[in-house]
């Protein structure tokens, strides 16, 4: 976050801020759900699976295991990736708890 003075703001906020960036890209969005429906996949079967060459879909593997959402096993010459599932659980429940803060006043705001 560099210039943002991130570490003025809470442990959870950045947190939150860090899953955001990584499902800002429909590219990760479409990475993610792959994993979830193969439960584990081979980062050649993503490059089949979307428009992108390889180069581009390991950079967003790689910003998706830096926000922790995922992880990867080396074997052989191929990683393999899944959903990290303890990271997963807290950004679910980071993502929910602040979208449920959210209580509906009686009148428009603005």
């Amino acid at each position: 976050m560099g210039a943002s003075k991130s570490e003025e703001f809470t442990v959870k906020d950045n947190k939150i801020a860090k899953y955001a960036k990584a499902l800002s890209h429909p590219a990760r969005v479409a990475i993610l759900k792959l994993l979830i429906q193969r439960q584990a996949c081979i980062c050649g079967d993503i490059v089949e699976e979307l428009p992108l060459s390889q180069s581009t879909v390991s950079q967003h593997l790689k910003e998706l295991k830096e926000a922790g959402l995922i992880q990867g096993d080396i074997e052989g010459a191929k990683v393999c990736y899944c959903i990290d599932e303890k990271e997963w659980k807290q950004a679910q429940h980071y993502l929910t708890e602040l979208f449920d803060a959210y209580k509906k006043a009686g009148e428009k705001c603005c």
